[in-house]
Order: structure tokens, then sequence, then C-alpha cells
């Protein structure tokens, strides 16, 4: 089984980014016949337009990864831009892409409501996304609840041009975690970089305690008695805790005693010390940046082999060979 997933170099990666997609990959490095995860800078460059950030994200968001535990003895790893088939198989998927598929995605009506420019490029974002996924040959794509479209928008793609053209893609599924499919932010939203309500993964320890210490909470006392399925601190609490630990924390909020103070110092806490060795491992990669550069490099190639065979399957299929 060949999985594939990617994460967007538009922000700071978070905990949202770790634990919907991050920590599920990792898992799936081991299981997974062959492990595919990319940094999708192209995406990016539907909300950064300016080269210094987008090259600053790039450099974190690999660090960050490879800090983590991608290891690239058993995934390959590399920054999208550097496939060049992953740009040719969007336009040849554009051309056979119904407007309407398109006008319903979800994601684009979201984004345009949040302020980003309602851009040509947001618009076939969907398209990008499919191509990114259908040159692998992607039997699963583990994804949030919230990216489930796309995978979808990406079938519909691959069936498409399969009627259209004869039988060339592999149709993907959709893998979901639901428990962890959407990490709430500070605000009670999706954890989302476009949102503004994120704890950084890898962010100074003061930065990562201020965001800690802002989560929006009711107003609520010390004695009083706190719904754990609606409070915000206890939802990303349980993503570090075992079913028992998480049971028995809910039995905390809801006897009342616990305020909300030390219910975010907890908090705190738990995440210092689960991303501690992390930090240090990240801390030692960036004194050698040769080795990830490296990394990426020889990601990008063993990328672009597959990408180049089913190239060669496409550009026969529509009759460009």
């Amino acid at each position: 089984m060949r999985v594939l997933s990617g994460i967007q170099p538009s922000g700071a990666l978070h905990l949202g980014n770790y634990f919907g997609s991050i920590k599920p990959n990792l898992e799936l490095q081991d299981s997974a016949a062959e492990s595919i995860y990319f940094i999708v800078d192209l995406h990016a460059l539907t909300s950064v337009q300016d080269a210094a950030t987008l090259r600053k994200n790039k450099h974190d968001a690999l660090l960050d990864l490879l800090a983590c535990g991608f290891d690239p003895e058993k995934a390959i790893i590399f920054f999208q831009s550097e496939v060049l088939e992953h740009t040719e198989l969007s336009w040849i998927l554009s051309t056979v892409a119904p407007m309407g598929l398109l006008e319903r995605a979800v994601s684009y009506k979201e984004k345009i409501q949040k302020g980003l420019a309602a851009s040509v490029g947001l618009f076939t974002y969907p398209v990008l996304m499919a191509a990114d996924i259908l040159l692998y040959g992607i039997d699963t794509v583990p994804v949030g609840r919230d990216q489930k479209q796309h995978v979808e928008i990406a079938r519909d793609l691959a069936i498409k041009f399969n009627n259209t053209f004869g039988e060339t893609f592999v149709v993907p599924e959709p893998k979901i975690r639901a428990e962890v499919a959407v990490v709430p932010g500070l605000d009670g939203q999706k954890m989302s970089k476009s949102y503004g309500n994120t704890i950084p993964l890898f962010g100074e320890e003061k930065a990562v305690q201020k965001a800690i210490m802002g989560i929006v909470t009711d107003s609520k006392g010390v004695a009083d008695s706190k719904d754990p399925d609606t409070c915000v601190v206890f939802q990303l609490h349980k993503l570090f805790l075992s079913v028992s630990e998480a049971k028995a924390l809910a039995e905390q909020y809801r006897a009342g005693g616990l305020g909300y103070g030390d219910a975010k110092k907890m908090l705190f806490a738990a995440y210092m010390d689960h991303f501690g060795a992390m930090r240090k491992k990240r801390e030692e990669l960036e004194r050698h940046p040769e080795v990830f550069a490296k990394i990426a490099e020889e990601g990008a190639r063993r990328a672009g082999v597959i990408a180049k065979g089913t190239m060669q399957k496409v550009r026969k299929a529509v009759g460009l060979l």
C-alpha cells in the first residue's frame, strides 16, 4: 500500500497540523509499503506572496517534519515544486474538470469569506491537489474531515479521466481519523493558520505558553462543574492522554474544583513534555542545514521517478505522445 499526504507552508506548523496530519502519517510510515509526504509550496502561493517568507516557511516545515520523526529511509519527503509533473498533470486534469464540481468546493467559499483574494489559483486548488494524489497511484489519502471533499474531487476527476481516455489512474480513498480529524483552535473553531487561532508546534516556550493561556473559555468559576465535551482546553489536553487518563480528567472537570487557569497550566505541561525531545532534535538539525537539504533533494528525485512514470501513461492516453 502506498499512502501520501502533504502540508502547506503558509505559516508556522501548529498543534492541529501535528495531530491532524503529521502524527497519523508517522504511524503510516511504519505500516505502509511506501509513504510519501511532501511540502505543498505551490499551494502556499495562494496565500503567501512574499518570496522570503515562503522560503523560510518551507525551510521550517521540513525541519519540523524531520524533528517530529519522519524518516527518509522509510518515507519520501520533498518539496512539491521540485517535481514539475505536479503542474503538468494539474493542467491536463483541468481540461476535464467540470466547472460545477469546482464551484461546489466548500474550501474555496470559506477562504473567500475569510478574506483571501478570489484568484484562479485558489479556485483551481482542488485540481492541483488531485494531481498531487493521482501522480503517485495512491490507494489511501489520510486527511482531516475538512479535507475529505478534496479527495472526493480527486476521485471524481480520476473517474472522469479514466472514462474519457481509458483506465489510467488509481481511484483513491480518504482515510480519516475521526477522533482527531478536526483539532480546535484557541477560539473553538478549527485550528488554522488562516484563522490566527493556533498553538505553534515548535515556537518559543513563552509563545506556546501565551497561546495556551489565551484559550477562550466560559465564565465558570473554580468550584463550578465544567463540561469537558464543550471545553476547548480539555479537547486539546485529551489529545496527549490515554483513554483512561482522558476519562479521569473529564471527571475532574465535571466534579468542579478545577479552574481554567490550572487546567491550562496542565495542558502546557503536557504539551512541553510531549514535544520536549522533538524540540531538541530540531535544534540539532538546524545546526546542520546540509543534511536536511540533501534529504529534500533525494526525496524529490525518488518522487520524480514515480511521477514521470505516471505522466508517460497520461501523455500517451491524451495523445501528447
